[in-house]
């Protein structure tokens, strides 16, 4: 008990202490004479409370980054499939575009000649046995197509068909090594046979079967036609001459022609399913133009 007294007794003393020297310490302000004690004690507290909060920070940040790292991953898988989406419309957008332009001019140039189309899409490059340069298209006997019918696109000459399903076709093009088509000279009669060289359809040739007829850099050939059509339609633009071969003593003269139609990048094609009343001849040709390059 007397513990207890004196314990209450020496308690209520401080805080009798620590009053008064509060109370002095407020009145006196800044010429109190405590002044330096309560500047030493803030600085002491005051860096114990700058160092904690200097410990804690980093905790909690890294913590607050764990809670978050799931949500954050989230919203960057969606930003980059956002992304790729727009991509995808944005060259979907293009190659509508692209396809559309080609698919007009398509158009163009069979409807001046007489043409009756099937439309198509080249959906695949092939290699069959025997041929090296094919493709196939999306459009097949279901549409009317049959073997040995004339594609073209709407710069001129593709190739032919060489077989078909119910919904595809498989087409040799003017380019491959195993291809020949009749073909004659822009404005004039002289005759020759085109013939494909590889060269990733780069070029064809052509040779001319009058050795005597002017041969030059520059003329244009067009498809002399089949009979009935079969496998070339007549008067469908083939190419223009880039080098003429020196062929003394020979029967026939060789040149080499760049196609019209970009045989490596082929996109929307025609297949000529029903022929014109007329031969149409060279109204189909490129101008000047267009055919030099």
């Amino acid at each position: 008990m007397r513990d207890s007294r004196r314990a209450r007794l020496i308690l209520g003393g401080l805080l009798m202490a620590a009053l008064v020297i509060l109370t002095v310490d407020h009145r006196a302000g800044d010429s109190s004479p405590l002044r330096p004690l309560r500047s030493a004690a803030a600085y002491v507290f005051g860096t114990a409370e700058q160092f904690g909060g200097g410990l804690v920070r980093p905790v909690g940040g890294f913590v607050g980054a764990v809670v978050s790292a799931p949500s954050a991953q989230e919203r960057i898988d969606a930003l980059k499939a956002e992304n790729a989406r727009l991509r995808n419309e944005l060259v979907a957008g293009k190659l509508d575009a692209t396809r559309s332009k080609e698919l007009k001019q398509l158009l163009g140039l069979t409807g001046t000649a007489g043409f009756k189309v099937v439309p198509a899409n080249v959906v695949a490059r092939r290699g069959l046995p025997g041929f090296e340069d094919a493709v196939q298209i999306d459009a097949g006997a279901s549409d009317g197509i049959r073997s040995e019918m004339t594609v073209l696109n709407g710069d001129g000459l593709v190739g032919r068909v060489i077989r078909t399903s119910p919904h595809t076709s498989t087409v040799v093009l003017l380019s491959d090594p195993a291809s020949a088509a009749g073909a004659r000279l822009e404005g004039g009669k002289e005759i020759g046979v085109v013939h494909g060289v590889g060269e990733h359809g780069r070029l064809v040739q052509f040779r001319l079967l009058d050795s005597t007829a002017p041969l030059t850099r520059g003329a244009r050939i067009v498809s002399f036609g089949s009979q009935n059509g079969s496998p070339y339609m007549p008067g469908v633009p083939i190419g223009v001459i880039e080098r003429v071969e020196l062929t003394p003593g020979e029967l026939t003269r060789i040149a080499y022609a760049r196609p019209f139609a970009d045989l490596t990048a082929l996109d929307v094609v025609g297949v000529v399913v029903e022929a014109p009343q007329r031969t149409p001849r060279d109204v189909v040709q490129p101008t000047k133009k267009e055919g030099s390059r």
